[in-house]
């Protein structure tokens, strides 16, 4: 039987930072070791890159995240193979420091996926020969500002039809094919109905097991085809003071028994940076299987899925669309966002902008010229 150990976002901020730097990793992963230790495969994303020096970050929307070279023995310590990269951080201080992150992993013996120095190794498939089987993992993320060109460093972005035929060739030369992709809506504790497509399609296309990541909040799950699809596994090791006592704080790794073609699973759900820097298996799980069959139930009816969907972008419309008003002002913007002056950007304006936005070829000129400016 072979086992391997997938699990979501680490970025050693906070109290979690202090004791990497103090070298005391048992207090942060002292509980989680038994389950590492019995692996022959185990897989963390690693959500900030390794910054070595003083370097300038690039101009983006959203925080900066990064860390220390020294993080990455805390991944060691914790019994950690293998880093995902594909994420939407992995690029923010430009390519020195995607290169930093892949030249210390190198050095230090861990093994990398999703990212590179230009988008044809950023999107290598990693083998592993494991007790006679070879399996594939594939990693991948949403566009944003992370994603390799064919001149830059960065992550491999999320792109169907490339996706597609990368799962389709890999097929042929493993016995296993793991997609890991990084994507969905922060603060979201469900799949959107594209996702829930778009990856059964990977399921389609010969991945086995499909594991997403990324909204911070963990998902429920579904079998199809005797396909594994993870919608969400939330935050390995994440601290954000401003979030505590959340389901920021709740998550799960996934670990996968294969054996004689099947592959069967098991969730272990854990609490962490919560009360303690650190990440504590749940003594009573009782209530987190309970959430985790009222998600799957959720995820399984369509209807019910696109129907709760469509409340969590009417709570979140507001920010959407008053991005696109000529607002500068930031005091101006949340005043907008409020009603409390009027929108700028009448009917005919927001038909052109969905024009643009929605039709492919129109996007694809809005894109170039944004990225351009």
């Amino acid at each position: 039987m072979i086992k391997i150990l997938i699990a979501g976002d680490f970025a050693p901020m906070g109290r979690v930072g202090s004791l990497i730097n103090d070298e005391k990793y048992d207090e942060i992963f002292g509980q989680i070791l038994p389950f590492t230790e019995e692996q022959d495969y185990s897989i963390v994303n690693l959500e900030a890159p390794i910054v070595l020096n003083s370097i300038k970050p690039i101009e983006k929307v959203g925080p900066h995240l990064k860390c220390k070279k020294n993080a990455l023995k805390s991944i060691q310590y914790a019994g950690f193979d293998c880093v995902t990269l594909a994420n939407n951080h992995i690029r923010d201080y430009g390519d020195e420091g995607v290169i930093n992150t892949l030249s210390s992993c190198r050095e230090l013996g861990i093994d990398i996926i999703g990212a590179g120095v230009n988008l044809d190794e950023a999107s290598r498939v990693l083998y592993k020969n494991i007790k006679n089987k070879k399996i594939a993992f594939i990693n991948f993320c949403e566009n944003e500002f992370s994603i390799a060109t064919k001149q830059n460093a960065g992550a491999n972005p999320l792109n169907i039809i490339a996706n597609y035929y990368k799962i389709q060739e890999t097929k042929q030369n493993a016995d296993y094919v793991i997609v890991i992709v990084h994507g969905g809506h922060e603060h979201y504790q469900l799949p959107s109905p594209r996702m829930k497509e778009t990856y059964r399609f990977f399921a389609d296309a010969g991945a086995n097991v499909i594991i997403n990541h990324h909204q911070h909040y963990y998902s429920g799950y579904e079998v199809y085809k005797d396909k594994l699809i993870f919608y969400g596994i939330g935050n390995f090791c994440f601290e954000r003071e401003e979030h505590k006592n959340s389901k920021w704080n709740e998550g799960f790794m996934v670990q996968l028994f294969i054996d004689n073609d099947n592959i069967k699973f098991e969730l272990i759900p854990y609490l962490q940076c919560n009360d303690k820097p650190s990440v504590e298996l749940l003594e009573n799980d009782t209530f987190f299987h309970n959430e985790i069959a009222r998600l799957n139930q959720i995820i399984s009816d369509d209807k019910v899925l696109r129907e709760i969907y469509i409340e969590f972008i009417n709570d979140n419309k507001k920010a959407i669309l008053c991005s696109f008003e000529p607002y500068d002002n930031r005091y101006l913007k949340v005043l907008r966002c409020k009603g409390l002056i009027p929108s700028l950007i009448n009917k005919g304006k927001k038909r052109l902008i969905l024009n643009i936005v929605y039709c492919e070829a129109h996007r694809d000129i809005l894109l170039y010229n944004l990225e351009k400016s």
